[in-house]
């Protein structure tokens, strides 16, 4: 019986294919489909704040995620990720960060510890991925995206890899300075037109799909806006006024509960306050990726996808990268016991 775990830093979760968005998108995909297929264990996700919702915007939180996947993953763990947005600017560190514990799926001994954060990113871009490879025109050529975090860039690396047309991308950001620096290593990682526009506003209108990925506690994103055959992915929180939900031919989520349990994205505030009924979701993303519903039907259609991030995607990406570095001989054994 093994009594030691495996430690991986971030360098090692590279090296076992921790940024590969391709793999994290056929991941993604898989999770979906199991999900449909109830094949899991997700307790509601916890969130230790330090005030009430919009305390988060400004102190912070941390979220406790635990799950279990079955299928070819049998994987069972937790992701701890802290989010604090002051720390960019006053601290020079990243907003997020995170620890994946995996633990083995028969004996539930520790198995291994492992850096988070870029799974943690990695993942919600490729959701993203999964939901556009469903949800948005074959032919889309232009991206919107409102925010220039690290999150963004996983967004767009995902939306690269699912839309093959895929030409100019627009960004906008508060901050200038890095929605410039944004546009400039993008476009050169990925040989794309990468350009910086001045307003959420001209960086929605013209998209085929956009991507809302903030800290905002105010929404940012109006109805006016919106264009027929628009697929709008909203990564953030109350990102969004409700008349666009309102206006969108198909609303597809991952898990209406969770983000019902969740609480702080434009649906369940809606619904919290009387204007929005369940039965409106067309779908979750699963019983498209299954085929029990269909995706995008035509051109003209606006579709608004929200997910809520799942523990069991951390849980599936990570046992995916572990199994990776152990047959790399990747990372470092700690004795536990």
């Amino acid at each position: 019986m093994n009594n030691s775990i495996l430690f991986l830093n971030q360098e090692s979760i590279i090296k076992s294919g921790g940024d590969d968005i391709k793999q994290a998108i056929e991941v993604m995909e898989e999770v979906y489909s199991l999900h449909n297929k109830k094949d899991y264990v997700l307790p509601p996700k916890t969130v230790l704040r330090w005030g009430d919702f919009d305390s988060e915007s400004t102190r912070g939180r941390v979220n406790s995620m635990p799950a279990s996947i079955g299928g070819a993953f049998n994987s069972v763990g937790i992701k701890w990720i802290g989010s604090s947005p002051t720390n960019p600017e006053k601290y020079n560190l990243p907003r997020a960060s995170a620890i994946i514990v995996l633990n083995d799926y028969e004996t539930f001994i520790p198995k291994a510890v492992m850096d988070g954060m870029l799974i943690s990113a990695l993942r919600t871009g490729a959701n993203s991925g999964v939901a556009a490879k469903y949800l948005a025109k074959k032919d889309s050529k232009t991206v919107g995206l409102v925010g220039a975090g690290a999150q963004s860039k996983t967004q767009l690396l995902a939306l690269n890899q699912v839309l093959p047309k895929l030409e100019n991308v627009k960004i906008f950001d508060l901050n200038v300075d890095r929605a410039e620096a944004f546009s400039k290593e993008m476009s050169e990682r990925l040989n794309l037109k990468v350009e910086t526009v001045n307003s959420a506003e001209k960086a929605v209108k013209g998209s085929d799909v956009f991507v809302t990925a903030t800290v905002t506690k105010e929404p940012i994103i109006k109805a006016e806006w919106i264009e027929k055959g628009m697929l709008y992915l909203h990564v953030g929180s109350h990102e969004s006024h409700f008349d666009v939900i309102h206006k969108a031919d198909k609303i597809v989520v991952d898990d209406w509960e969770e983000l019902k349990h969740r609480g702080v994205e434009t649906l369940p505030i809606m619904f919290e306050q009387g204007e929005f009924d369940p039965e409106n979701i067309y779908g979750q993303i699963g019983e498209i990726v299954n085929n029990i519903k269909k995706g995008r039907e035509n051109d003209e259609e606006f579709i608004y996808f929200n997910s809520v991030g799942m523990g069991i995607q951390d849980v599936a990406l990570a046992s995916v990268i572990y199994e990776n570095a152990m047959n790399k001989n990747i990372g470092k054994e700690l004795e536990l016991f």
